[in-house]
């Protein structure tokens, strides 16, 4: 067993949660406690009410997140908000998101991961936003169609691809889950092209007229990587075995 308030702290800290702005529903940090013991990790993408019934099972735990419970805003504690509650509470499972500081984090962070697993060559800091660089640009050589294959590969699942820029990549600027509106900014960086989860239609229509490649690898599937990996390593450092509840949207 480790100690919940340890843990929180551990992560509080290593991912910078207090000097990160995010969209206030993410609520970065511990959603929910537990009464203090915590004998087992679960990851996942999101706090639904599915994930949190699989992760359940297995006496008390901590659940990380990336997106939480609050990300509608405050809401009635009623039907599934109420039965995702108290079953997190009935289990003793703790609940704790990280939304963008997870995302950037340059060992965890979900760009960083598909960055390394897709060979972006030198990756730096993109796409500055209040402060915050949200994304990673490298070098990268080869088609746009070597690139389409590599991000099926790595992401397991269809890639969308709108063939607006060159179709042989020197650079490429990379931000996980639904970017896509932000292509216009994206395209006034200079990159060939641009990999994101997902985006609006207009995104599309607008990649080609501005001349950049948009590669839409799907929302979830783009920000997989991040909570398995600070699990792995909350894991190996509290001496507590973990598990990633898979539960895709298709979005």
């Amino acid at each position: 067993m480790a100690e919940l308030n340890e843990m929180v702290a551990f992560l509080d800290r290593e991912l910078n949660v207090a000097a990160i702005a995010d969209y206030p529903g993410a609520m970065n940090g511990l959603q929910l406690a537990n009464d203090g013991p915590v004998g087992r990790i679960v990851a996942a993408v999101d706090a639904s009410l599915p994930v949190i019934e699989a992760a359940a099972a297995g006496g008390p735990g901590l659940l990380i997140v990336h997106h939480g419970m609050f990300w509608q805003g405050a809401q009635p504690v009623t039907a599934a908000f109420y039965r995702k509650l108290k079953t997190a509470m009935g289990a003793g499972l703790a609940v704790y998101s990280s939304h963008l500081p997870l995302d950037i984090h340059p060992e965890w962070g979900n760009n960083i991961l598909l960055a390394r697993a897709i060979g972006l060559i030198d990756p730096q800091p993109f796409f500055e936003q209040k402060g915050v660089f949200l994304g990673l640009r490298g070098g990268w050589t080869g088609t746009r169609g070597e690139l389409a294959e590599l991000l099926r590969q790595t992401l397991g699942g269809a890639v969308h691809v709108c063939p607006g820029g060159p179709e042989i990549l020197t650079s490429v600027g990379l931000i996980t889950g639904g970017a896509g509106s932000e292509v216009a900014q994206v395209a006034a960086l200079g990159v060939d092209a641009f990999v994101t989860g997902e985006g609006p239609h207009w995104s599309y229509p607008l990649a080609e007229e501005l001349g950049i490649n948009v590669f839409y690898g799907g929302h979830y599937a783009t920000e997989t990587s991040g909570v398995q990996a600070l699990a792995r390593f909350m894991g190996r450092k509290f001496h507590l075995p973990w598990r990633f509840v898979d539960h895709p949207t298709g979005l």
